[in-house]
């Protein structure tokens, strides 16, 4: 077992369910022409509510679609987990040092998509965000907005929760029509809904570049989102994060 990866066999099998489905199906719902994942038997035993069961399975068939199909035959396994981030960084222009902790390079990846998602909306809908997170400013140049909302996000003690959650909740909806089970914490799934118009419309559109980039690349890029999700909500504590995300935004104080 991947030590990177050893986590996940506590993970929420809600959040295991969605980086499973990231590996198995395609974007019809479908499964993926080269996966062998559901047709196994622990599939069928453990999918879609005890996937703790199998994490070493799901974890085996990511490293498969991250690693050279060559080099996977002479080795007998896939890639290791660190070298299936570093790619994707590699694959989405991340500035990252390789020789960083494993945390540290997940939150390089979600803060520099998080980043050129904003900025790539436009004034109109940058204004509207603002408003929805009761973000105050006195410069609504872009420039200036996007400023402001990076200081917000960055803002408290949840900042990497924060930016994990939006940008592996976009994925989601995007690639599975599906957000991320926030069903227990109402404060935070308020907090978050004034992300899923705007940066959820962004992602859907810049997921056409991932998509045309190869099969395994659609795999691989929102499996180590989910991952880098899930590794960062293991180490919050969720009853205090609610109550963080109740208070009011204000990058000037």
């Amino acid at each position: 077992m991947d030590k990177d990866l050893e986590f996940l066999k506590y993970a929420d099998s809600e959040d295991l369910r969605i980086l499973t489905d990231y590996i198995t199906m395609n974007k019809s719902g479908k499964p993926r022409f080269n996966e062998r994942l559901t047709s196994s038997s622990d599939y069928a035993r453990y999918y879609p509510d005890k996937l703790n069961f199998m994490v070493g399975s799901i974890v085996n068939e990511l490293q498969y679609y991250g690693g050279n199909t060559v080099l996977n035959v002479f080795r007998g396994r896939g890639a290791g987990y660190r070298q299936i981030l570093c790619d994707v960084c590699r694959r989405m222009k991340v500035n990252f040092n390789r020789k960083s902790q494993v945390e540290v390079i997940e939150t390089n990846l979600l803060h520099s998509i998080l980043v050129r998602t904003i900025e790539d909306m436009d004034t109109a809908s940058l204004q509207k965000l603002l408003l929805e997170l009761n973000i105050k400013t006195t410069n609504f140049t872009k420039q200036a907005m996007v400023a402001a909302i990076q200081i917000a996000i960055r803002k408290g003690g949840f900042a990497s929760y924060r930016i994990a959650l939006i940008v592996a909740n976009a994925i989601a909806r995007a690639l599975l029509g599906r957000g991320l089970s926030l069903a227990a914490n109402a404060a935070l799934v308020r907090w978050l809904s004034a992300f899923a118009g705007p940066i959820g419309w962004a992602f859907t559109i810049a997921w056409t570049a991932v998509d045309i980039a190869g099969p395994a690349y659609r795999v691989t890029i929102p499996a180590v989102i989910q991952i880098a999700y899930m590794r960062t909500k293991a180490g919050v504590d969720m009853a205090l994060l609610g109550e963080d995300s109740q208070k009011e935004i204000n990058p000037n104080e």
